[in-house]
């Protein structure tokens, strides 16, 4: 199930920058996972629930606390 944390604006620069890091220093896996914690934008979630379809949120337990703001808690089963 996808997690859902809200972050400020500075925080998600922050987990940016450290993402951009573990990049640098060669862990692209770290690196990916410290991005989906990331609130994903809602114009983006629909998108890819259009396009993608829902698997991609399972697979990458991407953060949604701004998508269930928006559209709701059950999004990914509407």
């Amino acid at each position: 199930m996808p997690q859902s944390q809200f972050m400020t604006d500075i925080e998600k620069i922050d987990t940016a920058y450290q993402a951009a890091m573990l990049r640098r220093a060669g862990d692209k896996e770290g690196s990916e996972r410290l991005i989906m914690t990331i609130p994903m934008p809602p114009w983006l979630a629909k998108i890819i629930k259009e396009k993608v379809g829902i698997e991609y949120f399972e697979r990458y337990k991407c953060n949604l606390a701004e998508v269930e703001v928006e559209f709701g808690p059950d999004f990914l089963s509407k």
